[in-house]
């Protein structure tokens, strides 16, 4: 007997808890991930963003007086978590396709134990990419100036801003159903936002007339909090925006999630 029909065999007995069934859901992605190489490319991605902005960048903005290591840190991990958007998009689009969600929803599990399944599994991706990203930034000079707490906070706050894209990846590839027109829908926004704003660059590097948007949009507002966070304590008065777009991500996010993945076929 394969370990697919093992788990199906298990999934399918009404007496098991939903607990168990969430748990047995996850361990599959996780063990697939694994023997895959997923969570080396989590670890690789991180490096490859670092080198790839730190080292052409950082000479020029030493010369405007900018520590780049301490600047560039917050959006290379938040490039990390898209990554893990991405492939959290691209395994519910697979689900689908293969008819895997619309066979588990013949059993007795509960509507959104596959969902949540999903972004717990991501959620290990991300705090790998996590882990790596800040240990890549303390190769090239990152430190966490501000203490133990505001430490905490940047990755609990790096964390949510990852879960809630994971989520609303999710829904798009239980939609979708095609991973490969999905990673174009989601690779040309990413790289739209990230280089238009101020993860890579200070504002004043854009020209006049973009500058509020780049100043205004997700991703900016997001590293102007974590960048505080590391440095030297986010204030109030410079979180709230930051938690604004957060909040409204999950409203946005998390009933489509829901919707797509309760929905029959």
């Amino acid at each position: 007997m394969t370990a697919g029909t093992q788990l199906f065999g298990q999934l399918a007995t009404a007496r098991i808890s939903g607990f168990a069934q969430w748990r047995a859901l996850t361990g599959r992605i996780v063990r697939t991930m694994v023997t895959k190489g997923e969570l080396v490319v989590a670890v690789v991605t991180p490096l490859v963003i670092t080198l790839g902005y730190y080292l052409p960048l950082r000479y020029v903005m030493q010369q405007r007086g900018v520590h780049y290591a301490q600047f560039v840190m917050p959006i290379v991990v938040l490039q990390a978590m898209s990554f893990t958007m991405m492939s959290n998009a691209q395994l519910a689009a697979f689900e689908g396709m293969t008819g895997l969600h619309d066979r588990l929803k013949t059993m007795p599990i509960g509507p959104l134990t596959p969902l949540a399944s999903r972004i717990s599994a991501g959620l290990v991706r991300s705090v790998t990419a996590l882990v790596a990203s800040v240990a890549f930034g303390y190769l090239i000079g990152f430190r966490f100036s501000a203490g133990f707490g505001q430490a905490v906070l940047f990755c609990a706050f790096s964390l949510a801003v990852g879960t809630v894209l994971a989520i609303g990846a999710d829904a798009l590839g239980s939609l979708v159903k095609n991973p490969e027109s999905l990673t174009q829908a989601l690779t040309l926004p990413t790289l739209v936002l990230g280089m238009l704003s101020c993860g890579f660059a200070p504002e004043s590097g854009f020209p006049s007339w973009i500058r509020p948007f780049v100043r205004n949009q997700p991703i900016s507002q997001f590293s102007f909090a974590m960048r505080d966070m590391a440095q030297d304590g986010v204030s109030a008065h410079v979180l709230w925006v930051p938690l604004v777009w957060l909040a409204g991500l999950v409203v946005t996010f998390v009933p489509l999630a829901v919707w797509a993945n309760a929905r029959r076929s």
